[in-house]
């Protein structure tokens, strides 16, 4: 069972994510969180945050260690390991003895080519929704993993998919904030321009983003860029 001096430390662990999370973005976030979990787990001395877009698409955003891209990649590619199985399935997956196991054959000898011995897929979610991320583990120091594994892996998860949350609402704020921005800079560059009051300007670009089926805020910075270009 997982000590309370154990529990101690990933709770502090946690907390310094969430620390060096305020105020940065959520990619620096993600690395923040990959390095944290090394420490939490020192066994796993390999260490990435994959994340699953809308489309199915599987992504490396942070690495705490020379293989991690190779590894996730490999897993990407062949589309199965223990990495996809836990974001595609939503559920921590276990996988000591890499080698042996035979739930990811292909990926099992690639991993083992490279250096892996035992592997952990801890899925990130911040709601019943679903996953929004995944926290990869790799050993290449031990073929077991100990029993308090599960128990650090989960109460780490939850703290850090929590600072992953946080910086993902602040990157959409930040987006929305400048969209408004170009968008509003726009509407004066075409007011000035045809001589249009607010509301017939702003009309003006929704035509333009309609008939030429691109977004509002893209025709807003072209007409921006144009303008600081000329």
């Amino acid at each position: 069972m997982t000590s309370s001096s154990d529990i101690g430390r990933v709770v502090a662990n946690a907390a310094r994510v969430l620390a060096q999370s305020q105020g940065q973005g959520l990619d620096e976030t993600l690395q923040a969180v990959a390095r944290a979990a090394r420490d939490v787990m020192p066994a796993f001395d390999q260490v990435g945050v994959s994340t699953l877009s809308r489309n199915g698409r599987l992504r490396t955003r942070a690495a705490a260690g020379e293989l991690v891209h190779s590894l996730d990649a490999t897993q990407y590619e062949l589309d199965e390991g223990p990495c996809v199985a836990a974001l595609r399935q939503s559920e921590l997956v276990l996988a000591p003895r890499v080698g042996a196991d035979r739930r990811w054959p292909r990926y099992a000898a690639a991993a083992v080519r490279l250096g892996v011995r035992s592997q952990v897929g801890v899925p990130l979610t911040v709601d019943p929704k679903g996953t929004v991320a995944g926290l990869n583990l790799y050993s290449t120091v031990s073929e077991e993993i100990s029993p308090e594994v599960r128990a650090t892996a989960e109460l780490f998860a939850t703290h850090a998919a929590i600072a992953m949350e946080n910086a993902r609402e602040r990157h959409t704020l930040n987006e929305a904030l400048e969209t408004r921005k170009v968008i509003g800079q726009a509407i004066g560059i075409v007011m000035e321009r045809y001589s249009m009051d607010e509301d017939r300007a702003f009309a003006y670009l929704v035509r333009e983003s309609s008939h030429g089926n691109v977004k509002l805020r893209a025709i807003a910075q072209r007409l921006v860029d144009d303008f600081e270009g000329r």
